[in-house]
């Protein structure tokens, strides 16, 4: 009996430090009006995307979801615009894996949309495999394709005034590193036949969004548009839905006990849409809500820099 009570105090124990640390909740004060503000989401049909549309609808925003299948953006649409009372929710065909749909998607835009104060970098995946232009799937989605949609939107977030980009990372960037002989010869961060092959790869594109920011913010300097990475917490997403069956089998039981629900994952992402007065931490990342320190390898300069250039490159911006 003794030994069960004990084996039940560490399991309490440690479930208590877990939820205070690695899993900890945090909840977004910011109260920056966004009544005619237009917002960008991409991946805003699910999970964390949705949680962040259905708030700023709520706050009257115009949101667009920007996705790539159309039946699940439309039904999310139904389901924000129901919960919400708001009719300014509209859905962008994008498919981040193809440079060609991302050229479209802000040509379209453009044409169709007179202002934007605010883009979600929100899409992303585990998976290995290839985009349309034969980069690795985990360099094309989450990283080089949302920087090829930044770049071609920036003027018109400079045009609306104090626009802000907002990029969601990981906390596993801190795993990752960028190879650029390798990324230059093969286009991908890293591939293989093991699941923890193409994590490793998923680390390093994570890396890629806190170096991209760390630059952007840079190269923004003077203007009235601002970015921030973001740490969303480990939350129960679609995010590793061609994750291996046997994978699923043993991180389902955790992520139902553990995990943080997408609302609760949305809330450092519209923390960095909402809170007034943090145009000064341009380009940091935050986490649970507040600015964070990162590691050696993500404040690099010389390899931010690098990276931007290397994608203008494979983008087709030099």
């Amino acid at each position: 009996m003794l030994e069960l009570l004990l084996l039940a105090g560490v399991l309490l124990g440690g479930y208590v430090f877990l939820t205070h640390t690695l899993f900890k909740r945090s909840k977004c004060k910011g109260n920056l009006g966004m009544a005619g503000k237009t917002v960008i989401i991409t991946g805003g049909n699910t999970g964390i995307g949705k949680a962040t549309a259905l708030h700023l609808a709520r706050r009257g925003a115009r949101v667009i979801l920007a996705c790539r299948n159309r039946a699940k953006a439309e039904a999310a649409m139904a389901d924000i615009q129901q919960e919400t009372g708001s009719a300014d929710v509209g859905y962008m065909q994008l498919d981040l894996a193809s440079l060609t749909s991302v050229r479209s998607f802000t040509e379209t835009f453009l044409q169709t949309e007179s202002r934007l104060d605010l883009l979600i970098n929100n899409a992303g995946l585990v998976a290995d495999g290839r985009t349309e232009d034969g980069f690795g799937i985990q360099f094309g989605v989450n990283h080089l394709g949302h920087f090829l949609l930044t770049c071609r939107l920036l003027e018109r977030l400079k045009e609306a005034g104090g626009g802000r980009v907002i990029t969601l990372s990981s906390m596993a960037y801190r795993w990752g590193h960028i190879d650029f002989q390798t990324l230059a010869e093969t286009k991908h961060l890293g591939t293989g036949r093991y699941s923890w092959q193409f994590f490793s790869a998923y680390c390093s594109s994570k890396l890629c969004n806190v170096l991209f920011t760390r630059e952007l913010a840079k190269r923004l300097e003077g203007t009235n548009v601002t970015c921030y990475s973001v740490h969303p917490g480990v939350v129960k997403t679609e995010l590793s839905r061609n994750v291996s069956l046997w994978q699923k089998f043993f991180i389902e039981p955790i992520a139902r006990l553990l995990f943080l629900d997408p609302v609760a994952g949305a809330q450092t992402t519209l923390h960095c849409a909402l809170q007034e007065g943090i145009e000064p931490l341009s380009g940091r990342y935050f986490s649970c809500c507040a600015a964070q320190e990162v590691c050696g390898q993500a404040r690099d300069d010389a390899v931010a820099r690098k990276l931007w250039e290397v994608s203008e490159k494979f983008s087709g911006l030099s």
